[in-house]
């Protein structure tokens, strides 16, 4: 048991060494982007002024923009990497890569979320305990910030009573959480929308700074768009594969539609059942059996 316990220590610190290794590659490859965008900048500016057209302006003002999502994402990989080398010599709850990105958004909770063409959820990645519960209630009622962030492409910024009328039953469950303002901002490259960043209650001020569009910038290409790109987040990105597990293995034991049993299981973790991982993994382990009686 000791012998297992001491290889699957050694498993894990090993495994963090290179994570960290990751992030400061990372890190690095995002200072070199920075520091080309800002010189093709620098070269746009001097054709401006020496020819007197505004179009070498714009471009290098989004060039700059583009340095600016390259430095912030430097910055968020160098947060993770000193969080993780500090946890990996002294312990305690393992550090998410989302826990950085809240923090540079002035808050504990952030969450991201991928979803299909349909919009639908198919991961996410919180930074704590209330802004996964806050992308539950999204996934088993169906509206929410991140929801309308995707399907309108457009930012999503509601706070205190506001939140209760816009999303009538995301909303109460929401504020009860004792949140009172949420943020949300699509992520993705020009012709598709890719998912959604979702803040709780940020610092007073950031949205709609050049601060928070670099940091929306930096986790898209984080994300999504650069070459070393990383989805999984370091391993902080939840599939929800238990949850889809049961919903198949539930379809099948009552005889419907995979999207039906799910629909079943979110209404029974919406009721106070359990979470959705918790009622999941019940019915996965056998321990929770649902027949069609307790159909709705």
């Amino acid at each position: 048991m000791e012998t297992r316990a001491y290889a699957s220590s050694m498993t894990q610190g090993e495994g963090s060494a290179d994570q960290v290794m990751d992030a400061w590659r990372r890190a690095s490859s995002a200072r070199a982007r920075a520091a080309r965008a800002d010189e093709a900048a620098a070269r746009q500016e001097k054709l401006a002024a020496a020819t007197g057209r505004e179009v070498h302006l714009r471009i290098a003002e989004a060039l700059r923009n583009t340095a600016g999502a390259h430095r912030s994402s430097a910055q968020l990989q160098e947060s993770f990497a000193r969080r993780l080398s500090g946890w990996a010599q002294g312990g305690g709850p393992r550090p998410q890569f989302m826990s950085g990105v809240a923090e540079a958004c002035g808050t504990k909770s952030a969450a991201l979320t991928l979803v299909d063409g349909c919009q639908r959820q198919l991961a996410v990645a919180a930074s704590d305990e209330p802004a996964r519960t806050a992308q539950d209630l999204e996934f088993m009622l169906g509206e929410g910030p991140t929801k309308d962030a995707t399907l309108r492409r457009d930012l999503v910024f509601v706070s205190h009573q506001a939140i209760d009328t816009r999303w009538p039953c995301y909303g109460p469950a929401l504020t009860a959480m004792g949140i009172r303002e949420v943020a949300a901002v699509p992520l993705g490259s020009a012709d598709r929308c890719l998912g959604a960043l979702a803040v709780f209650d940020p610092r007073p001020g950031l949205v709609g700074t050049r601060t928070f569009t670099e940091i929306v910038g930096a986790l898209t290409r984080t994300v999504l768009l650069d070459p070393d790109a990383d989805p999984e987040l370091y391993g902080g990105t939840d599939h929800r594969d238990v949850v889809q597990q049961a919903a198949g293995m539930l379809s099948v034991h009552v005889g419907c539609r995979v999207e039906d049993a799910l629909a079943l299981i979110k209404a029974r973790a919406f009721s106070g059942e359990g979470s959705l991982e918790e009622l999941s993994r019940k019915i996965v382990s056998g321990d929770l059996k649902i027949t069609m009686g307790d159909w709705p």
